[in-house]
């Protein structure tokens, strides 16, 4: 008699059916035979709300383990190439006068602090870049970086807001002086210094920056020496020296 009802509220569409259905329990899809919860596959968990943690800040370009290679490794070679440099200081003196030994020149550094870049007027040797090993010990130059820029340099505000020019010390040897071709023009080696900062800003840990300056430093080396042994002097010569790029015509904004 119940399920003839029904089948009849069924049939007509009643209203007490249809409260019937919507007041049932939705069943799983794959309920056990058991009424319990079935559990997840073997392996796999149950997701999870996981923390939300703000982005790393980018490493900055200069300063850690960078600085720490320039200061141990400028150290020693300041001390093993000291009797050259005052042997040539001395031959300078002597055949010039005094007043011809050193070249001075202002440079714009680390933040935009300007200092006077000293080094001796010969490039035998390369003599005049070695001399410079006295302002990375300062702390003004460092063993790879950009090229040294006067501080009037337009330049210097190259590279969009972030002005990476600024965030780096200048270096003795760098990218552009190692791959700048002779004749090669001079927005070219300013774009050799900015993959040199590109590449500082991928690196994921101060130690992978090691690893560049020390490639940079063993490609200047290596780069001259071979070349003098083919017999290249002048292919040498832009290898390992003072590399400043000047823009075609440049004179100063003063």
């Amino acid at each position: 008699m119940r399920n003839a009802r029904q089948r009849r509220y069924r049939q007509s569409g009643g209203a007490w059916w249809q409260s019937l259905q919507a007041a049932r329990p939705v069943r799983p899809l794959n309920p056990s035979p058991r009424g319990r919860p079935v559990p997840p596959p073997h392996g796999v968990r149950p997701p999870t709300r996981l923390p939300v943690r703000p982005p790393a800040p980018p490493l900055p370009l200069d300063g850690g383990p960078k600085r720490l290679l320039d200061v141990v490794l400028g150290s020693a070679l300041l001390l093993l190439t000291a009797p050259a440099l005052l042997a040539a200081a001395l031959a300078l003196a002597v055949r010039h006068g005094p007043g011809a030994v050193v070249d001075r020149s202002t440079r714009a550094g680390l933040g935009g602090r300007t200092f006077v870049l000293r080094s001796l007027r010969t490039r035998r040797l390369r003599l005049d870049v070695l001399s410079r090993l006295v302002h990375v010990v300062r702390g003004e130059l460092s063993l790879v970086g950009p090229a040294p820029l006067a501080p009037d340099d337009p330049r210097l505000l190259d590279g969009g807001p972030r002005r990476w020019r600024l965030e780096l010390r200048p270096g003795l040897t760098g990218l552009a002086q190692v791959r700048a071709r002779s004749g090669m023009p001079w927005d070219e080696t300013a774009l050799l210094d900015l993959h040199y900062a590109q590449a500082l800003a991928l690196t994921r840990t101060q130690y992978q920056r090691i690893g560049l300056d020390l490639a940079i430093l063993a490609e200047s080396v290596h780069t001259p020496v071979r070349a003098t042994l083919r017999g290249t002097a002048r292919r040498a010569k832009g290898s390992l020296s003072d590399t400043d790029h000047r823009l075609p015509g440049y004179s100063p904004l003063e």
